[in-house]
């Protein structure tokens, strides 16, 4: 079983930048490819990026790609997302997810285990 903590959501200005992090229990994270995931009030749960378990290859969303970047320490057992450029349309709560097999995927369905969430509202 694997657990997932998200942090560093806030409040921020368009324009500006914020880290997340995504803390995990267990002891085979680098067999688990990660990913970002985001719900805005009255949307679906949208991807936003992927990371396999080595951190050799990524996957972006087109709607944030050039803006995040997703990676990952197997040592600290944490995946990040580095957000730049924000837009007002980036406000949702932001979901850490991890699935079983090292390859990434896009669709939640294919993920196991999820966080509880962070908030980021990007105000104009």
């Amino acid at each position: 079983q694997v657990q997932l903590v998200e942090s560093g959501g806030g409040v921020v200005q368009a324009g500006g930048s914020l880290r997340l992090s995504c803390a995990a229990s267990g002891r085979t994270f680098s067999t688990y490819a990660m990913g970002w995931f985001r719900q805005a009030p009255g949307k679906e749960r949208e991807f936003v990026a992927t990371i396999s378990g080595s951190g050799w290859s990524t996957y972006y969303a087109d709607s944030v790609k050039g803006r995040f970047t997703i990676s990952r320490d197997n040592v600290k057992n944490t995946v990040y997302l580095q957000m730049n450029n924000l837009k007002p349309e980036d406000t949702a709560g932001y979901y850490c997810a991890a699935r079983s097999k090292a390859v990434t995927a896009k669709s939640p369905v294919e993920y196991n285990y999820w966080g509880q969430g962070t908030q980021v509202t990007v105000s104009s």
